[in-house]
């Protein structure tokens, strides 16, 4: 086979520093989500859906054949800080958790995590972002 192909899907999780929370006006974490989508694109990887609340965001994408996902993760985080401290002198002090979360999912989970990550707001209603990330 001369070309190399891959479809790896990937749920990500991270959290703003001490769960700050950061983003909490809507609109703010609306640019957010849109900026991380933007930055996976750049990096080759396709954007399905992103969401979160306050203090964290979910990400759903297709990770690129040639970046390892650790490269991803830190990226998206590098240029989200520098984007929100830029944006905004409220969040000079901005800054994501060191760690965060990735777990491969099927295609034929996709319409469920979806679903999830657009409902966050109302999960989030009953269910701690601890208990949410242990669950995971």
């Amino acid at each position: 086979m001369p070309q190399s192909l891959a479809k790896v899907l990937i749920h990500g999780v991270f959290s703003t520093k001490d769960r700050m929370p950061y983003l909490a006006d809507a609109q703010l974490r609306h640019e957010m989500h849109c900026m991380l989508g933007g930055i996976l694109g750049k990096l080759g990887c396709q954007s399905i859906v992103m969401g979160g609340v306050e203090d964290h965001v979910h990400l759903l994408f297709a990770l690129s054949r040639t970046l390892e996902i650790a490269e991803v993760m830190k990226e998206l985080k590098r240029q989200t800080s520098l984007w929100i401290k830029y944006r905004d002198a409220g969040t000079a002090d901005f800054a994501w958790q060191s760690g965060y979360g990735v777990f491969s999912i099927g295609f034929s989970q996709i319409p469920a995590v979806r679903a999830y990550i657009v409902d966050q707001e109302e999960h989030h209603r009953e269910v701690s972002f601890q208990d949410e990330y242990r669950s995971l």
